[in-house]
């Protein structure tokens, strides 16, 4: 590493030819043109099968594997006319990534000769191997059999590459024994779950036609891009996704120049590209822009149900990595990939409904008289106050703490922000009489060529990590690189739970006699009574709300992934997913093994990473810097002059500071009895992270120091300001 290639990065990243803009084709044109979808299951399926699959994706009836071999060869037929050579099963483990094996349709006949097949048997079943995955002691090396099965409620689609086109199946992925090994089979199980205790609630609304509740979801995606030829000569981002060392330039974010601001042309470029790529995959990209940070964009969908949307979720993220490369840039998804500038989340916006109610936490233009909505809203307020905790661990990794509790994202304590309307209905509700709600109001700009609109009835609060957002809740803690999976297991299940709790109070109340409303309003009356503690509208920032929500309202303030993981292994929580069929206490136990072991394997990467640049990179530039320094000094009073030795007293000073650091590091990060996985994660915590901070810290320091044709490193100047 040295500054001719950092001097070269810059040259070829100012010098490039960009790839020439092209006109977008016609959205209509090429919408879901790589998707196997309903429409072109019809006109290729005997109308009985087709039926039969209808049935099944969207009513959640049983399906009927006898029109497996049906429809593996309509798929077949339909991919190869794409192009598509080879088939493939795609899984979700417990990675946050994608997994798939490919397989070609090729069969070979007795006397030679081979043919395209692709069978029922094949499509509905894979077999890969369980133990080579993430599983937490669910399988072992010699007890290895994994498999994949189809989830028809998400359609297959063809992924197209240079390198040529590929049938994809999304499956879920569990062990011989029937345990899941992956985030799929636990959405589906919460889903399930969801619907069972939102149908019993609204029957006891009334309701007689009750079609299918499912959950919706729409992530914003929120990811940096670095050119890759500085990405090439920075170890940390090639290993880690972020910037281990780095000093802070002298312009950041502090103008506020850079949100919404007009996106670079090539930035636009790519973006159009990563658009017609998803548009063909079916997947509604609604919105682009430039992000808080310099050199931070997102991307976000159109709500779409639970589980197609994390599916494409993880085809968003793959595609946003992949052209980026076609476009010379590596895309970061790490929660905070540059110290001193906002960091990257991914708000989920989650909401709840069918057909036949429509959305559930739609609260209309009078939410005080919406039964519907206020019950469900209430079950959401109680789920979150009684299981925050939960909601807090399922976001919790290494990288989503560099973001979680700092002023650019939500706090690590979990509050619910419903907004000045929905406030002043619980509080009625609290009170025992429910009156009235604030409506809408209109803005007048005060300029008669500019029209007047509707005002929403509520502002926004962007310190809220589970906020109301007006017919629907943002959960804003999740991370950038995360499967949008785990959090909505966590959602549903909690709903799922608190509509439970509802039901039987509601029932009870209903035994008695009790007119619908006033039973209705009775149990949200207990929830406000328990569970309003979780409400809060304030400034989520500020020390007064951490010291409140602790001291008074006794909420969990989990800072850390060693504290929030463990949270999976209370009894109560155990209870909670087993109870409601979505994970048995042995799949719970495996993810906490799992996501230890990951937080754990993070830091340590991270921390022989900081080692091995601080002695290799930076050491060397500040001894070749002292060198250069002394031999000038020497020079001057050969000849009478003298030149302040200040710079070189501090560079040393600096220079040894830092390697003693590094040799504390060093020591620390060698021990390795530790009696838990918890022990070892909190030592990851409050040891190894404060030592790589202060290893950084010096490292940071020199880099303000050393004269800048000898600092090798591209620096956050360089990376985040030239595109």
């Amino acid at each position: 590493m040295s500054h001719e290639l950092r001097v070269q990065a810059i040259s070829q990243v100012t010098d490039r030819t960009p790839l020439p803009s092209k006109v977008p084709p016609r959205l209509e044109a090429i919408w879901a043109t790589d998707v196997f979808s309903l429409s072109k299951m019809q006109a290729c399926l005997p109308k009985d099968v087709f039926k039969s699959v209808q049935n099944t994706i969207k009513t959640g009836g049983k399906l009927d594997v006898s029109v497996a071999g049906i429809v593996a060869a309509a798929m077949k037929d339909w991919a190869i006319s794409k192009g598509a050579l080879y088939y493939a099963h795609v899984f979700y483990p417990l990675t946050n990534a994608t997994a798939e094996k490919h397989d070609g349709f090729i069969s070979v006949q007795s006397d030679g000769s081979v043919i395209s097949e692709f069978t029922g048997k094949v499509l509905v079943q894979g077999e890969p191997d369980g133990s080579s995955f993430p599983n937490g002691g669910l399988r072992a090396t010699n007890a290895a059999r994994g498999y994949t099965a189809w989830d028809v409620t998400s359609p297959a689609y063809v992924m197209e590459t240079d390198n040529g086109v590929t049938l994809c199946i999304p499956t879920v992925f569990v062990s011989w024994t029937g345990e899941a090994l992956d985030k799929k089979t636990p959405l589906l199980r919460s889903i399930s779950a969801m619907n069972k205790a939102a149908t019993r609630a609204l029957k006891l609304l009334g309701y007689t036609d009750i079609a299918p509740v499912n959950s919706s979801c729409g992530a914003e995606q929120e990811y940096f891009l670095v050119d890759a030829h500085f990405a090439h000569n920075r170890p940390d981002l090639l290993l880690t996704g972020r910037t281990l060392f780095g000093k802070s330039p002298a312009k950041g974010q502090q103008f506020d120049d850079h949100y919404f601001g007009a996106i670079p042309e090539r930035v636009q470029v790519f973006m159009q590209d990563v658009e017609e790529k998803l548009y063909r995959l079916g997947i509604p990209a609604k919105t682009r822009h430039n992000e808080v940070a310099p050199g931070q964009f997102e991307i976000a969908p159109f709500f779409e149900a639970a589980n197609v949307a994390s599916d494409h979720q993880q085809l968003i993220m793959t595609i946003l990595k992949t052209t980026a490369k076609k476009h010379g840039f590596m895309c970061l998804l790490h929660e905070k990939p540059f110290a001193g500038v906002n960091g990257s989340g991914k708000h989920v916006n989650w909401s709840v409904g069918n057909p036949t109610q429509g959305n559930l936490l739609d609260p209309g233009d009078t939410p005080h008289k919406n039964l519907q909505f206020l019950l469900f809203c209430g079950a959401v307020i109680r789920g979150v106050h009684s299981y925050g905790s939960l909601l807090r661990a399922v976001v919790a990794t290494a990288s989503n703490d560099h973001r979680l509790g700092a002023n650019e994202a939500p706090p690590a304590i979990i509050s619910v922000y419903l907004g000045t309307q929905l406030e002043e209905v619980f509080d009625q509700i609290a009170k025992g009489e429910v009156k009235d709600s604030t409506h809408s109001g209109f803005m007048d700009l005060g300029v008669d060529t500019l029209p007047v609109f509707v005002k929403d009835p509520g502002d926004r609060n962007r310190t809220s990590p589970f906020a109301f957002t007006g017919n629907r809740f943002e959960f804003r803690a999740v991370g950038s690189g995360q499967s949008v999976s785990g959090p909505l297991v966590a959602m549903n299940t909690i709903l799922a739970d608190s509509l439970t709790w509802v039901s039987d109070k509601l029932e009870a109340e209903l035994s008695k006699g009790t007119e619908l409303s006033a039973a209705v309003f009775t149990v949200l009356k207990e929830v406000m009574d328990n569970h309003s503690a979780v409400i809060f509208g304030g400034d989520g920032y500020s020390e007064e709300w951490h010291k409140m929500a602790v001291e008074e309202r006794g909420l969990p303030n989990l800072r850390t992934t060693a504290d929030a993981l463990p949270v999976l292994k209370k009894p109560e929580i155990e209870e909670l997913f087993y109870r409601l069929g979505v994970l048995t206490p042995v799949e719970l136990e495996s993810r906490f093994d799992v996501y230890a072991e990951q937080y754990i394997n993070s830091i340590a990467v991270e921390a022989k990473l900081v080692i091995s640049m601080a002695k290799t990179i930076i050491y060397p530039a500040a001894v070749r810097y002292l060198s250069d320094l002394g031999s000038a000094i020497a020079n001057l009073s050969n000849i009478g002059l003298s030149l302040d030795k200040e710079t070189a007293e501090k560079v040393a000073t600096l220079t040894q500071s830092m390697t003693d650091n590094v040799s504390k590091l060093s020591a620390a990060l060698s021990k390795h009895d530790f009696e838990t996985p918890e022990d070892h994660m909190q030592y990851c915590a409050q040891t190894l992270r404060p030592l790589m901070d202060k290893v950084r810290e010096y490292a940071d320091a020199l880099e303000g120091e050393i004269a800048d044709d000898l600092w090798p490193l591209p620096t956050y100047q360089e990376m985040l300001f030239v595109k």
